[in-house]
């Protein structure tokens, strides 16, 4: 019986790992389960699986004997043998770190994480013993690949759907609203994260995870453009052979091998393909110039140093500008890079300056929305041919 603590457990992948725990009452056991504000789901949760530990912004009236702690406590608990991370954006970066220094087994399904604070997290997990399982679906299709494999991957081909408007012309872009961009033809996912593989920021983020989880330079990962994500990385070899995973379009698949590693276990609820309904597999290279979110993702990533720390958090602020109807579309790659290009970054930085960098972007990526205090200097710095 593999005890399992939940990190963000209201949440679209937390969702997702319940139904996969609830399929498995003999394997896995939930003794913890972490949300932040919608407490009433997370009452719903307590009372099913009666958690030993529980954590949420507010208490929650459903106790069930379990003792409140906090999201870094639990992570860290003794009586916990594998953490899920599913928590969006900082907030997964402390709990973490927790789980690291304890040893755990982490399965990873924050890219921020990793993107922030990347060096920081796999030097804690390799000097303390734990195991960092990624959850992503490209990540763990890589992850797949690499199983019984003594040599390392040569290069990465992450896939991506395209989002919602990868067809559309540029002159289009601006005026996607909020509810257009959340429904992603393919995959169910969190608001952010919709939003994020909408701008192609999601993939750019994949770029950088991948960086520390498989320790390849950023020259050797690639992204293509596979509409029916069916395929969801492909792994290519010093001897010219590739490996591909593929699978349904559906993260309860990856949850489940995090939770099963080194396993594979049957479940009735999950989707199998039909080969027979599956009329093409196609491919096509990405138009970095049409979605500048992913330019600037790979590109701090690049820089290193706070730069991705600096990245996520003005995606963070400037998402939820988009979603609150505060600014359009392609105002979330202006507000990102003008951040980045004001940002002034720290080499090998410690926890204390990522979060310094993640705080002081969150400032002033604020401050560039409609009325801001940066507005006028934001129109007088732009350069020649930028758009306003």
């Amino acid at each position: 019986m593999r005890r399992i603590a939940v990190l963000g457990s209201t949440g679209s992948i937390g969702r997702q790992a319940l139904e996969v725990i609830r399929a498995r009452p003999d394997d896995l056991q939930v003794v913890a389960l972490a949300a932040n504000r919608n407490v009433q789901l997370l009452d719903k949760q307590i009372n099913e699986f009666r958690p030993r530990m529980f954590s949420a912004a507010a208490r929650p009236e459903a106790r069930c004997g379990g003792e409140f702690l906090s999201p870094e406590e639990i992570a860290g608990h003794p009586d916990v043998d594998l953490v899920i991370v599913a928590t969006a954006g900082q907030a997964g970066l402390s709990p973490t770190l927790a789980a690291s220094k304890a040893g755990k087994t982490i399965a990873l399904a924050n890219k921020e994480v990793l993107v922030m604070a990347g060096e920081i997290i796999m030097r804690e997990a390799s000097l303390h013993g734990a195991q960092i399982l990624p959850v992503d679906s490209e990540h763990s299709a890589v992850w797949q690949c690499l199983q019984g494999e003594q040599d390392g991957a040569a290069r990465l081909f992450l896939t991506a759907s395209g989002g919602p408007f990868y067809g559309y012309p540029q002159s289009r872009l601006s005026e996607i609203t909020p509810e257009q961009a959340l429904e992603h033809p393919v995959w169910k996912m969190g608001r952010k994260v919709t939003i994020d593989s909408a701008t192609l920021m999601n993939k750019g983020l994949e770029v950088i995870e991948a960086h520390w989880l498989f320790s390849l330079p950023f020259a050797s990962i690639g992204i293509l453009v596979h509409p029916q994500s069916i395929v969801h990385s492909i792994v290519e070899f010093a001897d010219g052979s590739s490996k591909a995973q593929l699978s349904w379009p559906d993260m309860r698949l990856p949850i489940q091998y995090a939770l099963s590693y080194p396993r594979r276990w049957p479940n009735p609820e999950l989707p199998h393909l039909d080969w027979s309904k599956i009329e093409s597999l196609t491919f096509e290279p990405v138009d970095h110039d049409r979605f500048p979110c992913l330019r600037l993702a790979v590109g701090a990533g690049e820089r290193g140093g706070t730069y991705p720390a600096a990245l996520c958090a003005a995606d963070e602020v400037a998402v939820d500008m988009f979603l609150n109807h505060g600014i359009g579309f392609t105002g979330i790659g202006e507000i990102v890079e003008r951040t980045l290009d004001q940002h002034r970054s720290i080499d090998r930085p410690s926890l204390e300056q990522v979060l310094a960098a993640d705080a002081w972007a969150r400032d002033y990526a604020a401050g560039l929305a409609p009325g801001g205090c940066r507005q006028t200097e934001r129109r007088n710095d732009l350069k020649p041919g930028n758009k306003g």
